[in-house]
């Protein structure tokens, strides 16, 4: 198996300024001639960089679906290593799988290349043709949509002598050059000419980067053991057409332009039907809660008349990208832990604002300008429970679960948790809501209770019983301050941390009570308009 390894630097910027000085872009990877390590078979490759990719069973040509998405900044050397390796096994130690070769480039030559593809042989290993490494990036657009379809398929090709075919699909977005870029791939639905895939959930951007319009090729294939996959045929189509939904308008002849060629009487080589598409509905409602010691000049709640504080840094970082997704822009913040005015009660969630009514704040800024406001009157105090926030925030969540609304958590913590064992009670109750919890964690506390709550190594579980999904994602603040600990911090990063995990938590959650989202509203006309059409 052939895994690609690719490491780069991260900029750091200041943290006062309100927008990311950055382009994003979507590299995809393949390689051309890999060396064979396998004795028996061909290489099974995979890419590894921040994240890891899918492997490709037995081929020493791969094509990767996955991507990695990099802030490119245009005034600065931005260095890349991609390493391959031969994985022969689980581990993921790369000193037990077989090295086949490494490059060095950087991002702008890829993005300066001509047409943003840029190849360069892999080398690496002395005396031997490594084969070759193809880079591609494409700026992304904004769109955020998300998209739930399905198809089947009626009376394809015959390709196996001893039995039916096994189909499956692959799509690939067209490029400004008239190049295609594989973006998803269904799985195989064995023995059978009539396949029905299993509905796919993918970002409208990874199909179309935001231009419905943009073509969307399908190449169909019969898969075979040995990664020499027959071709069926192929179908063009874009996310405008496929808006339109399950309809005569969206059945596909499957054509192979070969067989076209050679036989006067071909038709095709069957059809593909989409059966339904369907986009999620975006997150409603973000609640942040704020948690912390004394205020003092030693403090993490320090006021530093030049410089944020590590609190209100994660608070911006974070909560400036997840305010997008809510309709009106109006957040439940809730501190916990502190002494209230005036007779001193100790409260584990009460409103920043001091509305107990209403405690919303409007945006970003209201939130900060009610934390700020929230230490000079309350008196920040222990113990430090958990349960009684997540429960508050599972309240909410639990009175609607039609899926039109999702909840995030945001809790930034220095750590310390008295009351453990009702919070992983609440989590795993929790966690058959349409809930997610984000952990921030600051200070340079070892935060051994955040990662068992975050669950990633041991599912969380209470009284016996496992939580149903996984909701909780923990990283500690310190990971994105600069060397110098002067509190600069890579919000890109931080941000981009705690909320990979948002979109596949609330796709589970849908999958789990078999929700669909809200269809695509019908396209605008002018001649919809009733003022334009007098009656």
């Amino acid at each position: 198996m052939d895994k690609v390894e690719a490491t780069g630097t991260v900029h750091d910027f200041d943290p006062m300024s309100g927008s990311i000085p950055a382009t994003k872009v979507e590299i995809t990877v393949s390689c051309r001639d890999l060396l064979d390590r396998d004795t028996f078979s061909k290489s099974d490759p995979r890419k590894f960089s921040f994240g890891r990719t899918e492997v490709i069973d037995n081929t020493l040509n791969p094509d990767f679906v996955r991507k990695y998405v990099l802030d490119y900044f245009f005034e600065e050397k931005q260095n890349l290593r991609f390493d391959v390796y031969d994985i022969d096994s689980k581990s993921p130690d790369l000193g037990k799988h077989d090295f086949l070769g490494q490059v060095h480039c950087t991002l702008g030559e890829i993005v300066g290349s001509p047409a943003s593809r840029l190849e360069k042989p892999l080398g690496g290993i002395p005396g031997k043709k490594c084969g070759t490494i193809i880079l591609s990036a494409e700026e992304l657009g904004n769109c955020r949509d998300y998209a739930t379809m399905q198809f089947c398929a009626n009376k394809l090709d015959k390709k196996d002598f001893f039995g039916k075919s096994d189909p499956f699909m692959v799509f690939y977005r067209s490029n400004e050059d008239g190049t295609f870029t594989i973006c998803h791939k269904t799985e195989v639905v064995k023995s059978t000419l009539n396949p029905v895939w299993q509905p796919f959930s993918i970002p409208v951007r990874a199909l179309c980067n935001g231009d419905y319009e943009r073509t969307i090729k399908v190449e169909v294939y019969d898969w075979d053991r040995d990664g020499s996959h027959d071709f069926i045929g192929e179908f063009t189509t874009s996310y405008k057409e496929l808006c339109r939904g399950q309809s005569q308008l969206n059945v596909y002849e499957v054509v192979n332009a070969k067989k076209k060629i050679k036989k006067k009487r071909y038709i095709n080589s069957g059809t593909v039907s989409l059966r339904s598409e369907i986009r999620f509905a975006s997150l409603t409602l973000t609640l942040l809660v704020l948690k912390g010691n004394p205020s003092q000049s030693t403090s993490l709640h320090y006021m530093n008349p030049y410089q944020m504080n590590a609190y209100a840094m994660a608070l911006k970082a974070v909560g400036e990208i997840i305010q997008d997704y809510d309709s009106d822009k109006m957040f439940p913040a809730l501190g916990f832990g502190a002494k209230l005015p005036p007779d001193g009660r100790v409260s584990h969630e009460f409103p920043l604002n001091g509305n107990v009514e209403n405690p919303y704040c409007n945006g970003m800024e209201g939130i900060l300008e009610a934390y700020h406001q929230s230490l000079k009157t309350v008196q920040l105090y222990g113990p430090t429970n958990f349960a009684p926030v997540v429960n508050h925030v599972a309240r909410y969540a639990a009175a609607v679960q039609d899926g039109s609304q999702y909840f995030v958590l945001l809790i930034i913590t220095d750590g310390v948790i008295s009351d453990m064992a009702q919070t992983k009670e609440a989590i795993v109750n929790a966690a058959k809501l349409p809930m997610s919890i984000i952990i921030v964690g600051v200070g340079q506390a070892e935060f051994d209770a955040m990662v068992e709550l975050d669950g990633d190594d041991i599912r969380i579980s209470s009284r016996g019983k496992l939580a149903e999904r996984d909701i909780v994602q923990f990283v500690p603040f310190r990971d994105y301050m600069d060397r110098t600990g002067n509190h600069v911090l890579s919000m890109a990063r931080l941000a981009k941390d705690v909320l990979a995990e948002i979109p596949d938590q609330l796709i589970s959650y849908m999958k789990s009570k078999t929700i669909k989202p809200n269809p695509v509203p019908p396209a605008y006309s002018p001649s919809d308009d009733p003022q334009t059409n007098p009656v």
